[in-house]
């Protein structure tokens, strides 16, 4: 459960022991209704109900709670939304001054939540360099450090004790995971999932929506590939290429990326709204939309596999979206083209 890369050190194990007592030891949930759909028994990690609404307070949490202890007295962050508001989130529970580098377009329940937790917000630009930029700037000049949302290694630990806990679960459940499932932004998700599955036997795949699909080319090309993200409504995992160390973590022991589209997406959203009566963000239902993409090629779903864990990644959704996803429309289980070895 643990790697050093360089000489970093990424310890899953050991960020789940700090963490115990710390976070949410979230449900894992399960419908008849799903695993039909997928020919196979589906089990997600409901993440969406972890402090701060994703699990991205693992990673935050583990990483400020260290910073702190150094003798810290602030911290810096950037991101889409939910690694800001968990790192807003993580610096009041320790005494630390806050501040988070938004996208300008940013969700503004995202913005709201980020503030209310007691964080100054700064909007920067649209994409992640402009907002790394603007981050290291305020790093420079307060000297606080930041805490990265993709390549820090607490950060990828601590997302990891998410993936640990359902394969703990699904193991004293007596029903031990064949396959686990993780949606991918930067990275640090699916590369702590890796780390939590080593030597387990279990496959472990990344799901990136439509033409944001930077592991799944990074993979096909041995190198990190940056990408023009593709516009989605999983704005969560839309960042303009795949972390370092991540892509260290995971290039030689992912078993594939599943592609999936926003209508899959969507069909997802409805799924776990409807048969677990939770609300999950986009960004946290493509877990599943790449769960039920895999289900519908024999070879890789149906038959061979008979428990998949999907991590239910976060559930801070806008107002307004999540009118529109409720929309009902036919759910409609794809074929696997999607999938990137």
């Amino acid at each position: 459960m643990s790697r050093t890369v360089g000489r970093v050190r990424v310890d899953v194990g050991e960020a789940a022991d700090w963490l115990a007592g710390r976070v949410v030891r979230t449900p894992v949930l399960r419908s008849p209704v799903i695993d039909d759909l997928a020919g196979a028994r589906i089990l997600l990690k409901a993440e969406n109900l972890q402090n701060g609404g994703s699990y991205k307070m693992r990673g935050a949490l583990r990483a400020v709670g260290r910073l702190a202890a150094d003798g810290h007295s602030g911290v810096i962050a950037q991101s889409t939304g939910n690694h800001a508001i968990a790192v807003a989130l993580a610096a009041r529970e320790h005494g630390l001054a806050a501040t988070v580098v938004l996208p300008v377009d940013a969700a503004p329940t995202k913005v709201d939540r980020a503030r209310v937790a007691g964080a100054r917000v700064v909007l920067a630009g649209t994409d992640v360099q402009e907002r790394v930029a603007t981050a290291d700037k305020l790093s420079d000049e307060t000297g606080h450090p930041v805490v990265d949302a993709y390549d820090h290694p607490d950060v990828i630990a601590g997302q990891g004790t998410a993936s640990l806990e359902l394969i703990e679960e699904a193991e004293r459940a007596g029903t031990p995971l064949d396959a686990l499932v993780v949606p991918v932004g930067g990275g640090g998700g699916v590369a702590g999932a890796c780390l939590a599955a080593a030597g387990k036997g279990i496959e472990v795949y990344g799901v990136e929506p439509m033409g944001c699909d930077s592991l799944a080319r990074s993979l096909a090309a041995g190198e990190r590939v940056p990408v023009a993200p593709a516009p989605t409504i999983a704005d969560g995992l839309r960042p303009t290429c795949v972390g370092e160390l991540p892509f260290a973590i995971v290039r030689d022991v992912l078993r594939g990326v599943v592609r999936v589209d926003d209508d899959e997406i969507s069909a997802a959203f409805r799924l776990i709204l409807m048969e677990f009566r939770v609300l999950a963000e986009p960004s946290g239902a493509a877990g599943l939309a790449g769960a039920l993409r895999l289900s519908g090629d024999a070879g890789v779903g149906r038959g061979r596999r008979r428990t998949v864990g999907v991590v239910l990644t976060g559930g801070n959704v806008e107002a307004s979206l999540l009118a529109r996803l409720v929309v009902q429309r036919p759910i409609v289980v794809t074929a696997a083209e999607g999938v990137a070895a």
